[in-house]
């Protein structure tokens, strides 16, 4: 990682706490990832060659800035979807700052409706950490968006547990996942689709 990239990551996480201490409205509140998310992220798209990358809740850009590095590394691209539109307009000056955004594509919208034009089994990877009550929701067009032996990363496992709890148990249930969750940051719920196998209803 270059200086100017691990300097601007330290700020970032600087920023992202000090505002988020400061100002009790979510809309506002950056809720960004854990560094050492972040650099199990950068591992896992390093480990897995996961060159289409989609992330949803861009925040102010500092988790796409740990995919975007690693999708650099391995010739690849991060799509991230963001509805607000400052953090929308964060991210894109940070993105700029960093050196990166040639390998990142911005979305705005809900993203339950972005969803809905992704391309077919076209993911290797997608990082989710968005509003948690509409994974459920989402869950059928995440599915067929995502490659089969692509790999699902859903933050906030085990700090929001009994929220995140719904979707767990229901994709847990799906033969069509293999899953577990791994104690890093807030908890990285993971989900790998079987390459063969009976496809599960949902």
């Amino acid at each position: 990682m270059s200086e100017s990239l691990q300097a601007l990551l330290t700020e970032l996480e600087t920023f992202g706490q000090e505002n988020d201490a400061a100002i009790s409205d979510r809309p506002r509140r950056m809720l960004n990832i854990t560094r050492d998310t972040g650099e199990f992220l950068l591992v896992l798209i390093q480990a897995t060659n996961a060159q289409r990358v989609l992330e949803i809740g861009t925040s102010n850009g500092y988790s796409t800035l740990w995919l975007a590095q690693a999708a650099q590394q391995v010739n690849g691209h991060v799509t991230t979807i963001e509805q607000s539109e400052l953090k929308l307009e964060l991210a894109a000056k940070n993105f700029e700052r960093s050196g990166l955004s040639e390998f990142i594509t911005q979305l705005r919208g809900e993203a339950g409706d972005l969803l809905q034009d992704m391309p077919d089994a076209h993911f290797d990877l997608i990082f989710l950490d968005s509003k948690r009550s509409e994974y459920l929701q989402w869950l059928p067009t995440l599915k067929r968006a995502l490659r089969k032996g692509g790999l699902l990363v859903v933050d906030n496992a085990i700090s929001h547990a009994s929220e995140m709890a719904p979707f767990i148990t229901r994709v847990s249930s799906d033969p069509d996942f293999t899953t577990c969750t791994v104690p890093v940051g807030k908890g990285q719920f993971m989900a790998t689709r079987a390459t063969r196998g009976t496809e599960f209803l949902i």
